[in-house]
């Protein structure tokens, strides 16, 4: 059955709150304002070779105001829930914008911040789909869970510890402006993590390896269905990873050059969130956005020409996939979740856009991706779900593997590094599998895939089908400044890269 908003953060004070700010900016001379209110709980809880490590549970409860008066922006954001201090914030987020107009005017500057339309939305809400709030579980079943999973592990052959943490994020939220429009929203999320740690007595060398299991927007159920019930196979990865933990210990280090990779969805989604992903954040193309991870390579005067890979290669942003980390109803503007093309057979053709972003290069509407952390926080340009398409009819992880004579098998993410243009990459993994002549031969390790985001993605030639498509993603996305993070999820399914160029990561460290 789906959920309803908590009573609890209905009972709040939503509307009367937001009926004294808009009222007191509209007095003031708005020409826009709106009013967020936010209770945002996380908590999570940590296990150290099957004992408890950690835990923490706290709820940020507080409202913003974020006004356009005189062609600048003014925000302000409090705690005190009663009518005048609402009305207070307001009047703080007037003053902060009649303050920038005097800066923004000497410096020189004309730029008069404008907000694209967008519909009225109102009295709206919106639940995301998950089934069991994770906060409704006492504490000593998730303990229980993670301490039994974690024994699992550690009674294997050659697991020396195990580490296991648990984060659950329960978010509502409750928006209004000047122009009528009033949602209600309501998020579930989890982020389940084991990891089993490998330490060789005689030489001391050790490694680690560690659940495939995405971040999702799902409930407890997550963590106590199979895969069939929309959970994940917790039974057979845990089985897998000692024995592949081991093999990997004995791998030997990769022989650097160029090999054919196939890359499974569990690392790809990586590389799309860093070469992709942030690259077609507008407000980055634009230069508004450097200080936090710099810019972009994909600059708006390339919109429509730039090939940024192979005519496979098609990448929506969607803020309404089911379960994404990174879905909503509506975004911190009031506008609707949609779904949008970023790169259609091989070329740019769209960018993640907020309201002011929108207006100012000449779309005529938001595809909703502002987003604030908290109730403290200005809504910034935030990621949606950016995600690559399957073949309708694409091949298996299988038959991809079998078109390889030499090449390598990449699975999980593990770390990266990419430059301030998003634009010269290098990536590594959980694991990675020689492939000769069509079949697995066993691991390699220390080894990176290195390129250019046009030349790896220009050198994609083949893409799996829906079989092989899986959401991935994360909790951290960091941006802004100061820094705000946001969880966010991509899809994709495996795909085949030609001829990319594969690092020795102990060779590299020794130069």
């Amino acid at each position: 059955m789906p959920h309803e908003v908590d009573q609890s953060f209905l009972a709040l004070p939503l509307r009367a709150l937001a009926d004294a700010a808009l009222a007191r900016a509209r007095a003031l001379g708005a020409d826009h304002a709106d009013f967020r209110l936010e209770r945002v709980r996380s908590a999570a809880w940590r296990l150290r070779d099957a004992r408890p490590a950690g835990s923490s549970d706290s709820t940020d409860l507080g409202y913003a105001v974020r006004v356009v008066h005189g062609g600048s922006w003014g925000f302000a954001s409090g705690v005190d829930l009663t009518m005048d201090a609402a009305a207070k914030v307001a009047s703080q987020a007037v003053a902060m914008a009649k303050l920038s107009a005097q800066v923004i005017t000497a410096a020189g500057s004309d730029e008069r911040v404008e907000l694209a339309d967008e519909p009225v939305h109102a009295d709206r809400t919106w639940v995301s789909a998950y089934g069991i709030d994770p906060f409704e579980v006492p504490d000593a079943d998730k303990t229980g869970l993670l301490a039994e999973w974690s024994s699992r592990l550690l009674a294997a052959d050659g697991v020396s510890h195990a580490d296991a943490s648990l984060i659950a994020v329960h978010e509502n939220k409750f928006y209004a402006d000047t122009a009528g429009t009033t949602t209600t929203q309501q998020r579930v999320r989890l982020q389940p993590q084991l990891t089993a740690v490998s330490v060789d007595p005689d030489t001391g060398g050790f490694d680690s390896m560690r659940t495939l299991a995405p971040p999702v927007g799902r409930g407890w159920e997550y963590l106590t269905s199979g895969a069939a019930e929309g959970g994940w196979d917790w039974d057979g990865e845990l089985a897998r990873i000692p024995d592949l933990l081991a093999e990997k210990m004995r791998a030997p280090s990769v022989e650097a050059g160029a090999y054919d990779l196939v890359i499974d969805p569990s690392n790809l989604w990586l590389t799309i969130h860093e070469s992709i992903g942030h690259a077609t954040e507008l407000d980055r193309a634009l230069g508004y956005e450097a200080a936090y991870a710099g810019t972009s390579f994909a600059t708006f005067d390339q919109l429509g020409t730039l090939k940024y890979g192979s005519p496979l290669m098609h990448v929506t942003g969607d803020r309404t996939a089911e379960h994404g980390l990174a879905t909503v109803g509506f975004d911190d503007e009031g506008v609707a979740g949609q779904s949008w093309d970023l790169v259609r057979d091989g070329v740019l053709v769209g960018y993640q856009l907020d309201r002011r972003i929108a207006k100012l290069t000449g779309f005529d509407r938001s595809n909703g991706c502002a987003y604030a952390d908290s109730p403290g926080h200005v809504p910034v340009q935030r990621m949606a779900n950016v995600s690559l398409q399957p073949a309708a009819d694409g091949p298996s992880t299988d038959d991809l593997i079998g078109g390889v004579e030499r090449g390598l098998y990449v699975v999980g993410d593990r770390s990266w590094s990419i430059d301030m243009q998003r634009y010269n990459f290098q990536f590594t993994g959980q694991r990675a599998f020689r492939i000769e002549n069509g079949r697995l031969a066993g691991q390699v390790k220390d080894f990176a895939y290195q390129a250019t985001t046009t030349d790896f993605w220009g050198s994609m030639e083949a893409v799996g089908g829906p079989e092989t498509y899986v959401l991935g993603g994360a909790f951290n996305c960091g941006k802004a400044q100061p820094g705000q993070v946001a969880a966010v999820s991509h899809g994709c399914p495996s795909a085949l890269f030609r001829g990319v160029n594969i690092l020795n990561t102990t060779q590299e460290a020794g130069r």
